[in-house]
């Protein structure tokens, strides 16, 4: 392929290259492309001008890893002539999918909590899988077939040995430590009772400005999910963003869990995996959720003393809802009172493993319900 597309960028050479390649003839009416990895051909990227503007007939489907096509030197971009599409890992409302469980999937749905909560016990067990198996698609493909939770440990492992590999491909060489440090000090951050992101738990004495471009760089490429705090909640909460204050989460519960060494065993022992590190995979699993809803800016408030926190804030385009997230049935919602007091919003949204419940001000939405925000 490199050869192919090194040469100029010839549309009806570039389909007869293909052609020959695959030994199939390429009809633009019923024959879709799909370049995989493309980050491996930069010049393929570019090609996607010349197909936009001169072979528009062609369906065109490109995949590849963020890090190679954000970072490539020297190709230029075809801005404007190509769609994105951001793929996220499975939900959790897809994972029951993959797991068979439509009836599941259609009652929460529907809304229709009083039948819902009578199969709460088959929800929270499809749950506790979900936080150890994740939404990565090979490691769902492998659950769904074989059960087999050593398995789903091993590929994860790999995708995490890749993801490595590819800092050091990808990224230049001098960045390449401080990208690793940075990611593999996710787990400990969300680990400690308060969330807020510090620099010197990546090591001593280390200092925001040496880890900024490690941070863009894990982010831009989708590895990471960057919350900001916001000082007030106020309508467009970008405007209130507090930019020195920001909590990160890695792309998965399931690598989450993988990395922070969870043990099978926890997912027998009643709910205690909910609390298992400080609720760090809750929070986690929560924030995954709300970054599959289209449209939906997610940011979290502390109090400026921080004697208050609520756990997530999220601006629909016309309403800022405050979320607390509760790793168990304990439902003291203490800074959710605060902000209330403070702010009084029309919703406020608890989520946790008590049910369904509606209040005047107060929604309790049990954690597996929560893609239904």
């Amino acid at each position: 392929m490199q050869a192919l597309f090194e040469g100029d960028l010839n549309i009806e050479r570039i389909v007869t290259g293909l052609e020959l390649y695959a030994g199939h003839k390429i009809d633009a009416e019923n024959t879709l492309l799909i370049f995989d990895e493309i980050q491996e051909v930069p010049k393929a990227l570019t090609s996607l001008k010349y197909f936009n503007e001169n072979a528009p007939q062609y369906e065109i489907v490109c995949a590849g890893s963020m890090l190679g096509v954000a970072l490539h030197q020297g190709t230029s971009f075809p801005v404007g002539k190509v769609e994105f599409l951001d793929l996220y890992p499975l939900s959790f409302f897809e994972f029951m999918l993959a797991m068979g469980k439509e009836q599941y999937v259609e009652l929460l749905q529907k809304g229709d909590f009083e039948m819902a909560t009578t199969f709460k016990q088959e929800y929270i067990d499809l749950l506790k899988h979900y936080y150890y198996v994740g939404g990565m698609p090979e490691v769902v493909l492998s659950f769904s077939e074989t059960k087999d939770f050593n398995e789903v440990r091993e590929i994860q492992q790999r995708i995490l040995a890749a993801y490595e590999q590819d800092f050091s491909k990808h990224a230049p060489n001098e960045m390449v430590p401080r990208i690793r440090m940075l990611w593999n000090s996710i787990p400990a951050q969300l680990t400690k009772e308060n969330k807020k992101f510090i620099y010197g738990l990546i090591k001593d004495g280390a200092r925001a400005k040496e880890y900024e471009l490690a941070l863009l760089w894990l982010t831009d490429c989708g590895l990471v999910h960057k919350v900001h705090r916001v000082i007030a909640p106020s309508l467009p909460l970008r405007a209130y963003e507090d930019l020195k204050a920001f909590k990160l989460f890695l792309v998965d519960v399931g690598l989450l869990s993988c990395m922070v060494g969870l043990r099978q065993g926890t997912l027998l022992d009643g709910n205690v995996l909910f609390k298992e590190f400080k609720g760090a995979l809750t929070e986690q699993y929560v924030l995954q959720q709300l970054k599959t809803l289209k449209g939906v800016q997610t940011y979290y408030w502390t109090a400026e003393r921080g004697i208050a926190e609520v756990d997530f804030v999220i601006d629909t385009g016309s309403a800022i809802i405050p979320i607390e997230v509760k790793a168990e049935v304990n439902l003291q919602a203490k800074s959710l009172k605060t902000y209330r007091d403070k702010f009084n919003p029309t919703l406020s949204i608890r989520t946790s493993m008590a049910d369904y419940k509606k209040e005047d001000w107060l929604m309790n939405l049990p954690l597996w319900a929560i893609e239904r925000l």
